[in-house]
């Protein structure tokens, strides 16, 4: 039985390590990485082997420091104002579009056209574009919301739509939609942004009143 015991948590320490690399995030990365660590601790106590459970829980200890740091670190957040046809937004869309893709399969430039449109700047770093058709009562409806894969540390969420909510308002905004939301690392960030989401037609929709 232990046996059975000490191989499983070896297979699950191997198996979140690999998976800790194929991530894009340093957040991610380290909060994986150190389950990894943490699940080979277990196994080198089961072991009885001293230096792989010690070096692990290094790992382990080290990883805590550097996420404390990173949740800790000072950002200079800004929110300009962009047009769909500005050229920075035009090559920021066309390095990103298979991974723009992925989260808005419908979405094309052309879009953003007549849109209210803005870029999250993160120490002067481009992070995401936020684009959105505002009717005559307020409702805003997000054609697109992306952010780069450094930068999902669910940071932007908060600045965008709770610092910036003035800003936003500024410009007619009161509600903001999504409609037909399909990936699920997107419905997570929603949620965590303080958005309610509901089934519509059997689809995902998101909205948050500001």
């Amino acid at each position: 039985m232990i046996e059975i015991i000490t191989q499983t948590f070896g297979y699950l320490a191997s198996v979140l390590l690999a998976i800790a690399l194929l991530v894009n995030s340093d957040v991610k990365f380290r909060w994986i990485n150190s389950a990894g660590c943490v699940a080979f601790v277990v196994y080198g106590i089961l072991l009885n082997s001293i230096p792989v459970a010690l070096t692990n829980g290094i790992l382990v200890v080290i990883n805590m420091i550097t996420l404390y740091k990173i949740y800790k670190r000072k950002e200079n957040f800004q929110l300009a104002e962009c047009k769909a046809d500005d050229q920075i937004v035009e090559k920021f869309l066309e390095h990103n579009k298979e991974d723009i893709a992925s989260y808005f399969p419908a979405f094309s430039k052309e879009q953003l056209k007549g849109n209210q449109s803005f870029l999250v700047l993160r120490d002067m770093a481009i992070a995401n574009i936020f684009s959105a058709t505002v009717s005559p009562n307020g409702e805003a409806e997000v054609k697109l919301n992306y952010t780069v894969p450094k930068f999902r540390d669910y940071k932007i969420g908060p600045f965008l739509f709770e610092t910036e909510k003035e800003t936003l308002m500024a410009k007619g905004i009161k509600k903001v939609v999504y409609k037909t939301v399909t990936h699920n690392g997107h419905i997570d960030f929603l949620k965590r942004s303080g958005f309610t989401t509901e089934t519509v037609s059997g689809e995902i929709w998101a909205y948050k009143v500001l």
